[in-house]
């Protein structure tokens, strides 16, 4: 059952972001004071709700909050910031777009920078602990799925209303296929690394053949050297 309150102060506000590991799109944050009495069933973690339900939860989140505030980290910035920073200064933006100022502030995850001399607290999984990380989870999540299907309507071919811009299998195709659009973030790796396969013929041609793996660094340098043994026994030579 999630908590209603973590450090005793009325005004507490708990904040969260969406997007974070996607290829495309923006960061969005959402920050949201709930009442000491609040409670639903259906709210927990928007990872574990279905979009149904979060839609549902939305609009009562939205009515039932002391405040709330939300903030679109686009792209752009989270390249130029990196995507750390990015959720980080999300969900700052999204708090001082609420109408109040809060006492306390719980964060989701385990990272975060003083804000206004407000005391917070950093909590992993907060949104599966908190109520009011959980909501400011939900709204993060159904403020960036709303924008994700917007902007796929300009560019279909990705399917962003159903992968939302993760690196889905689907999407990184129609990346290769189709190239990027301008709402990817580029110092994202878009796909994966590719090798190079040379086959040498007996008659002296060579072909070249592009490979995709799912290889991380140490198994493509076992991969080019033959073997793991090949590669330790080339090291200690």
């Amino acid at each position: 059952m999630l908590k209603n309150n973590f450090s005793g102060f009325q005004l507490e506000v708990g904040t969260d972001e969406a997007g974070r590991g996607c290829l495309s799109g923006p960061v969005v944050a959402a920050a949201v004071i709930l009442p000491a009495n609040f409670k639903h069933e259906l709210l927990n973690d928007s990872k574990q709700l279905s979009e149904y339900k979060r839609e549902i939860l939305r609009p009562i989140i939205e009515k039932e909050a002391l405040a709330y505030g939300i903030s679109f980290v686009h792209h752009n910035e989270v390249d130029q910031l990196n995507v750390l920073q990015a959720s980080i200064t999300g969900m700052q933006r999204s708090i001082s777009n609420m109408k109040i100022v809060p006492e306390y502030i719980i964060v989701d995850g385990n990272k975060f920078r003083k804000y206004l001399n407000i005391p917070y607290q950093t909590i992993v999984k907060g949104d599966a602990k908190y109520m009011s990380i959980a909501a400011a989870s939900v709204l993060a999540k159904t403020y960036r799925d709303d924008f994700m299907k917007k902007i796929h309507q300009e560019f279909p071919v990705y399917n962003w209303k159903k992968n939302k811009g993760y690196p889905t299998k689907e999407h990184r195709e129609a990346i290769r296929k189709y190239g990027t659009t301008k709402y990817h973030r580029m110092s994202f790796r878009l796909l994966p690394k590719q090798l190079t396969l040379e086959i040498n013929h007996a008659d002296g041609s060579t072909d070249l053949i592009k490979l995709n793996h799912t290889y991380n660094e140490q198994q493509i340098d076992w991969f080019k050297a033959g073997s793991a043994l090949n590669l330790i026994k080339s090291q200690n030579a």
